[in-house]
């Protein structure tokens, strides 16, 4: 009787340790790609000549 509780108490947790991990393994996932996609953009930005950078934000303001 008594393995048997311990066995239902270690997958209880296994169960909520495994919730957890992939909870905080996607939101750092996010987090990340976020951050990538940030510095992709910024890249772009930097290449880009006067006259897009221009064109580019008038289209930021029409669409405000």
């Amino acid at each position: 009787m008594w393995g048997q509780d311990v066995s239902a108490l270690g997958v209880a947790i296994a169960a909520i340790t495994g919730v957890g991990a992939f909870w905080l393994g996607r939101s750092l996932s996010r987090r990340w790609q976020q951050r990538r996609r940030n510095k992709e953009q910024a890249a772009a930005r930097a290449q880009e000549s006067r006259q897009a950078r221009r064109a580019r934000e008038r289209g930021e303001k029409r669409g405000r």
